[in-house]
């Protein structure tokens, strides 16, 4: 391990091909155990062909974690890998390994959930200030404000083997109604008194180390908040999340539908100061998120947009759309400042989550329904 942090990058791939290459399987091996499972199918046989079928690597990222520091070391490594495969997509068999083993080491049962506050360490809350990208913070006080106790709360996963180093959070604001746009979140006064609130807000998420991507923590994290403050806070009813919609430009831009053109066309005004034309271009892009929402799908048959497959996966419902919600430029060049709600309800969540899962149904609020109907018919 030390050897390895002394590597350039050149080098580094060098190990990873190695990896790849003298640390995979063994064809013969599985040939023959393969070859004795399917002549007798016993539990032996069966135990020999798995011990075969998976990769050496495996054993020897194992060892390494051994090492002292080792499991926070291989997230590092993971992280170099990952930049690495950029350049040699063959790599990524190498990661198959990583991801197979850091689901394990980092399962919900190692997790410890903390509410971070500003009576946290000061290091801490500098991570905090710099891990934050959704929404990023423009100092301090920007800071303070995201976990006033009164209104706002923040809570994030942390792992044994990574120290004060958080995984994960997430920001919520505690609010009376369901906010249609991020301003209402983050530059609300702050009340001199506690809050009436009956609906949580998750409006950011933020993962923090590289080398743990795609493996998943929100899930967890969103439900035990969820949990946490039903049993604190009896009156909240509506979870809810704030959510942006990152590959809306694109796929409206990507599209052949003529009224998609048009409407690109249309945004391309300047818009952002005239609430004349907001108003007349509000319906048409209400009906292109409805549908980019609950019908469009990629190459594999997924929800375009990534974070309507984490929330949705998760056994949350497609909520309601706003327009324009997020004035920010990188929310105008990513999606025209368009964001939406997501809302989990504790008593559909698993229902949503199976449905999804095994038959691809998005669950959305009759109103989008509504509005895809429209759509249909109208054509």
């Amino acid at each position: 391990m030390a050897a390895y942090a002394e590597l350039d990058d050149r080098d580094r791939r060098s190990f990873f091909v190695m990896l790849r290459d003298d640390f995979g399987v063994s064809a013969e091996a599985i040939e023959q155990a393969y070859a004795a499972w399917a002549r007798d199918r016993s539990a032996t046989a069966e135990a020999a062909l798995f011990e075969v079928v998976e990769p050496r690597r495996q054993e020897l990222l194992r060892r390494l974690n051994s090492a002292t520091g080792g499991t926070a070391r291989l997230v590092r490594m993971r992280a170099d890998l990952l930049t690495a495969i950029g350049a040699d997509p063959s790599l990524a068999a190498v990661d198959v390994d990583f991801a197979h083993l850091f689901r394990s080491w980092f399962n919900r049962g190692f997790l410890a959930m903390r509410r971070i506050d500003w009576t946290s360490s000061a290091a801490l809350l500098e991570l905090i200030m710099n891990y934050e990208t959704v929404h990023p913070m423009t100092g301090w006080a920007d800071l303070r404000r995201r976990m006033e106790p009164a209104d706002h709360r923040l809570y994030a996963f942390f792992h044994p083997a990574t120290g004060k180093e958080p995984l994960i959070f997430v920001e919520v604001a505690l609010t009376d109604h369901v906010p249609g746009t991020i301003a209402e979140v983050l530059t609300a006064p702050v009340p001199d008194r506690p809050v009436p609130a009956d609906t949580a807000v998750f409006y950011s998420i933020n993962n923090t180390l590289a080398g743990l991507r795609r493996v998943n923590f929100g899930n967890f994290l969103i439900k035990q908040v969820v949990a946490d403050l039903s049993a604190e806070l009896l009156e909240l009813h509506t979870f809810v999340t704030l959510s942006p919609a990152p590959g809306f430009a694109a796929w409206l831009a990507g599209s052949a539908e003529p009224r998609d053109r048009e409407l690109v066309d249309r945004l391309g005004a300047d818009w952002v100061n005239d609430p004349g034309l907001v108003d007349d271009l509000r319906p048409a892009v209400e009906a292109a998120a409805a549908r980019y929402f609950v019908t469009a799908r990629d190459h594999r048959g997924r929800p375009v947009d990534p974070v309507a497959r984490f929330h949705l996966g998760n056994g949350a419902a497609v909520w309601r759309t706003n327009w324009p919600a997020d004035r920010a430029p990188g929310a105008l060049r990513r999606a025209y400042g368009l964001m939406v709600n997501y809302r989990y309800e504790p008593d559909h969540i698993e229902a949503n989550h199976e449905a999804y899962v095994r038959d691809g149904v998005i669950a959305h609020h009759p109103d989008i329904a509504a509005q895809l109907t429209r759509e249909r018919e109208e054509r």
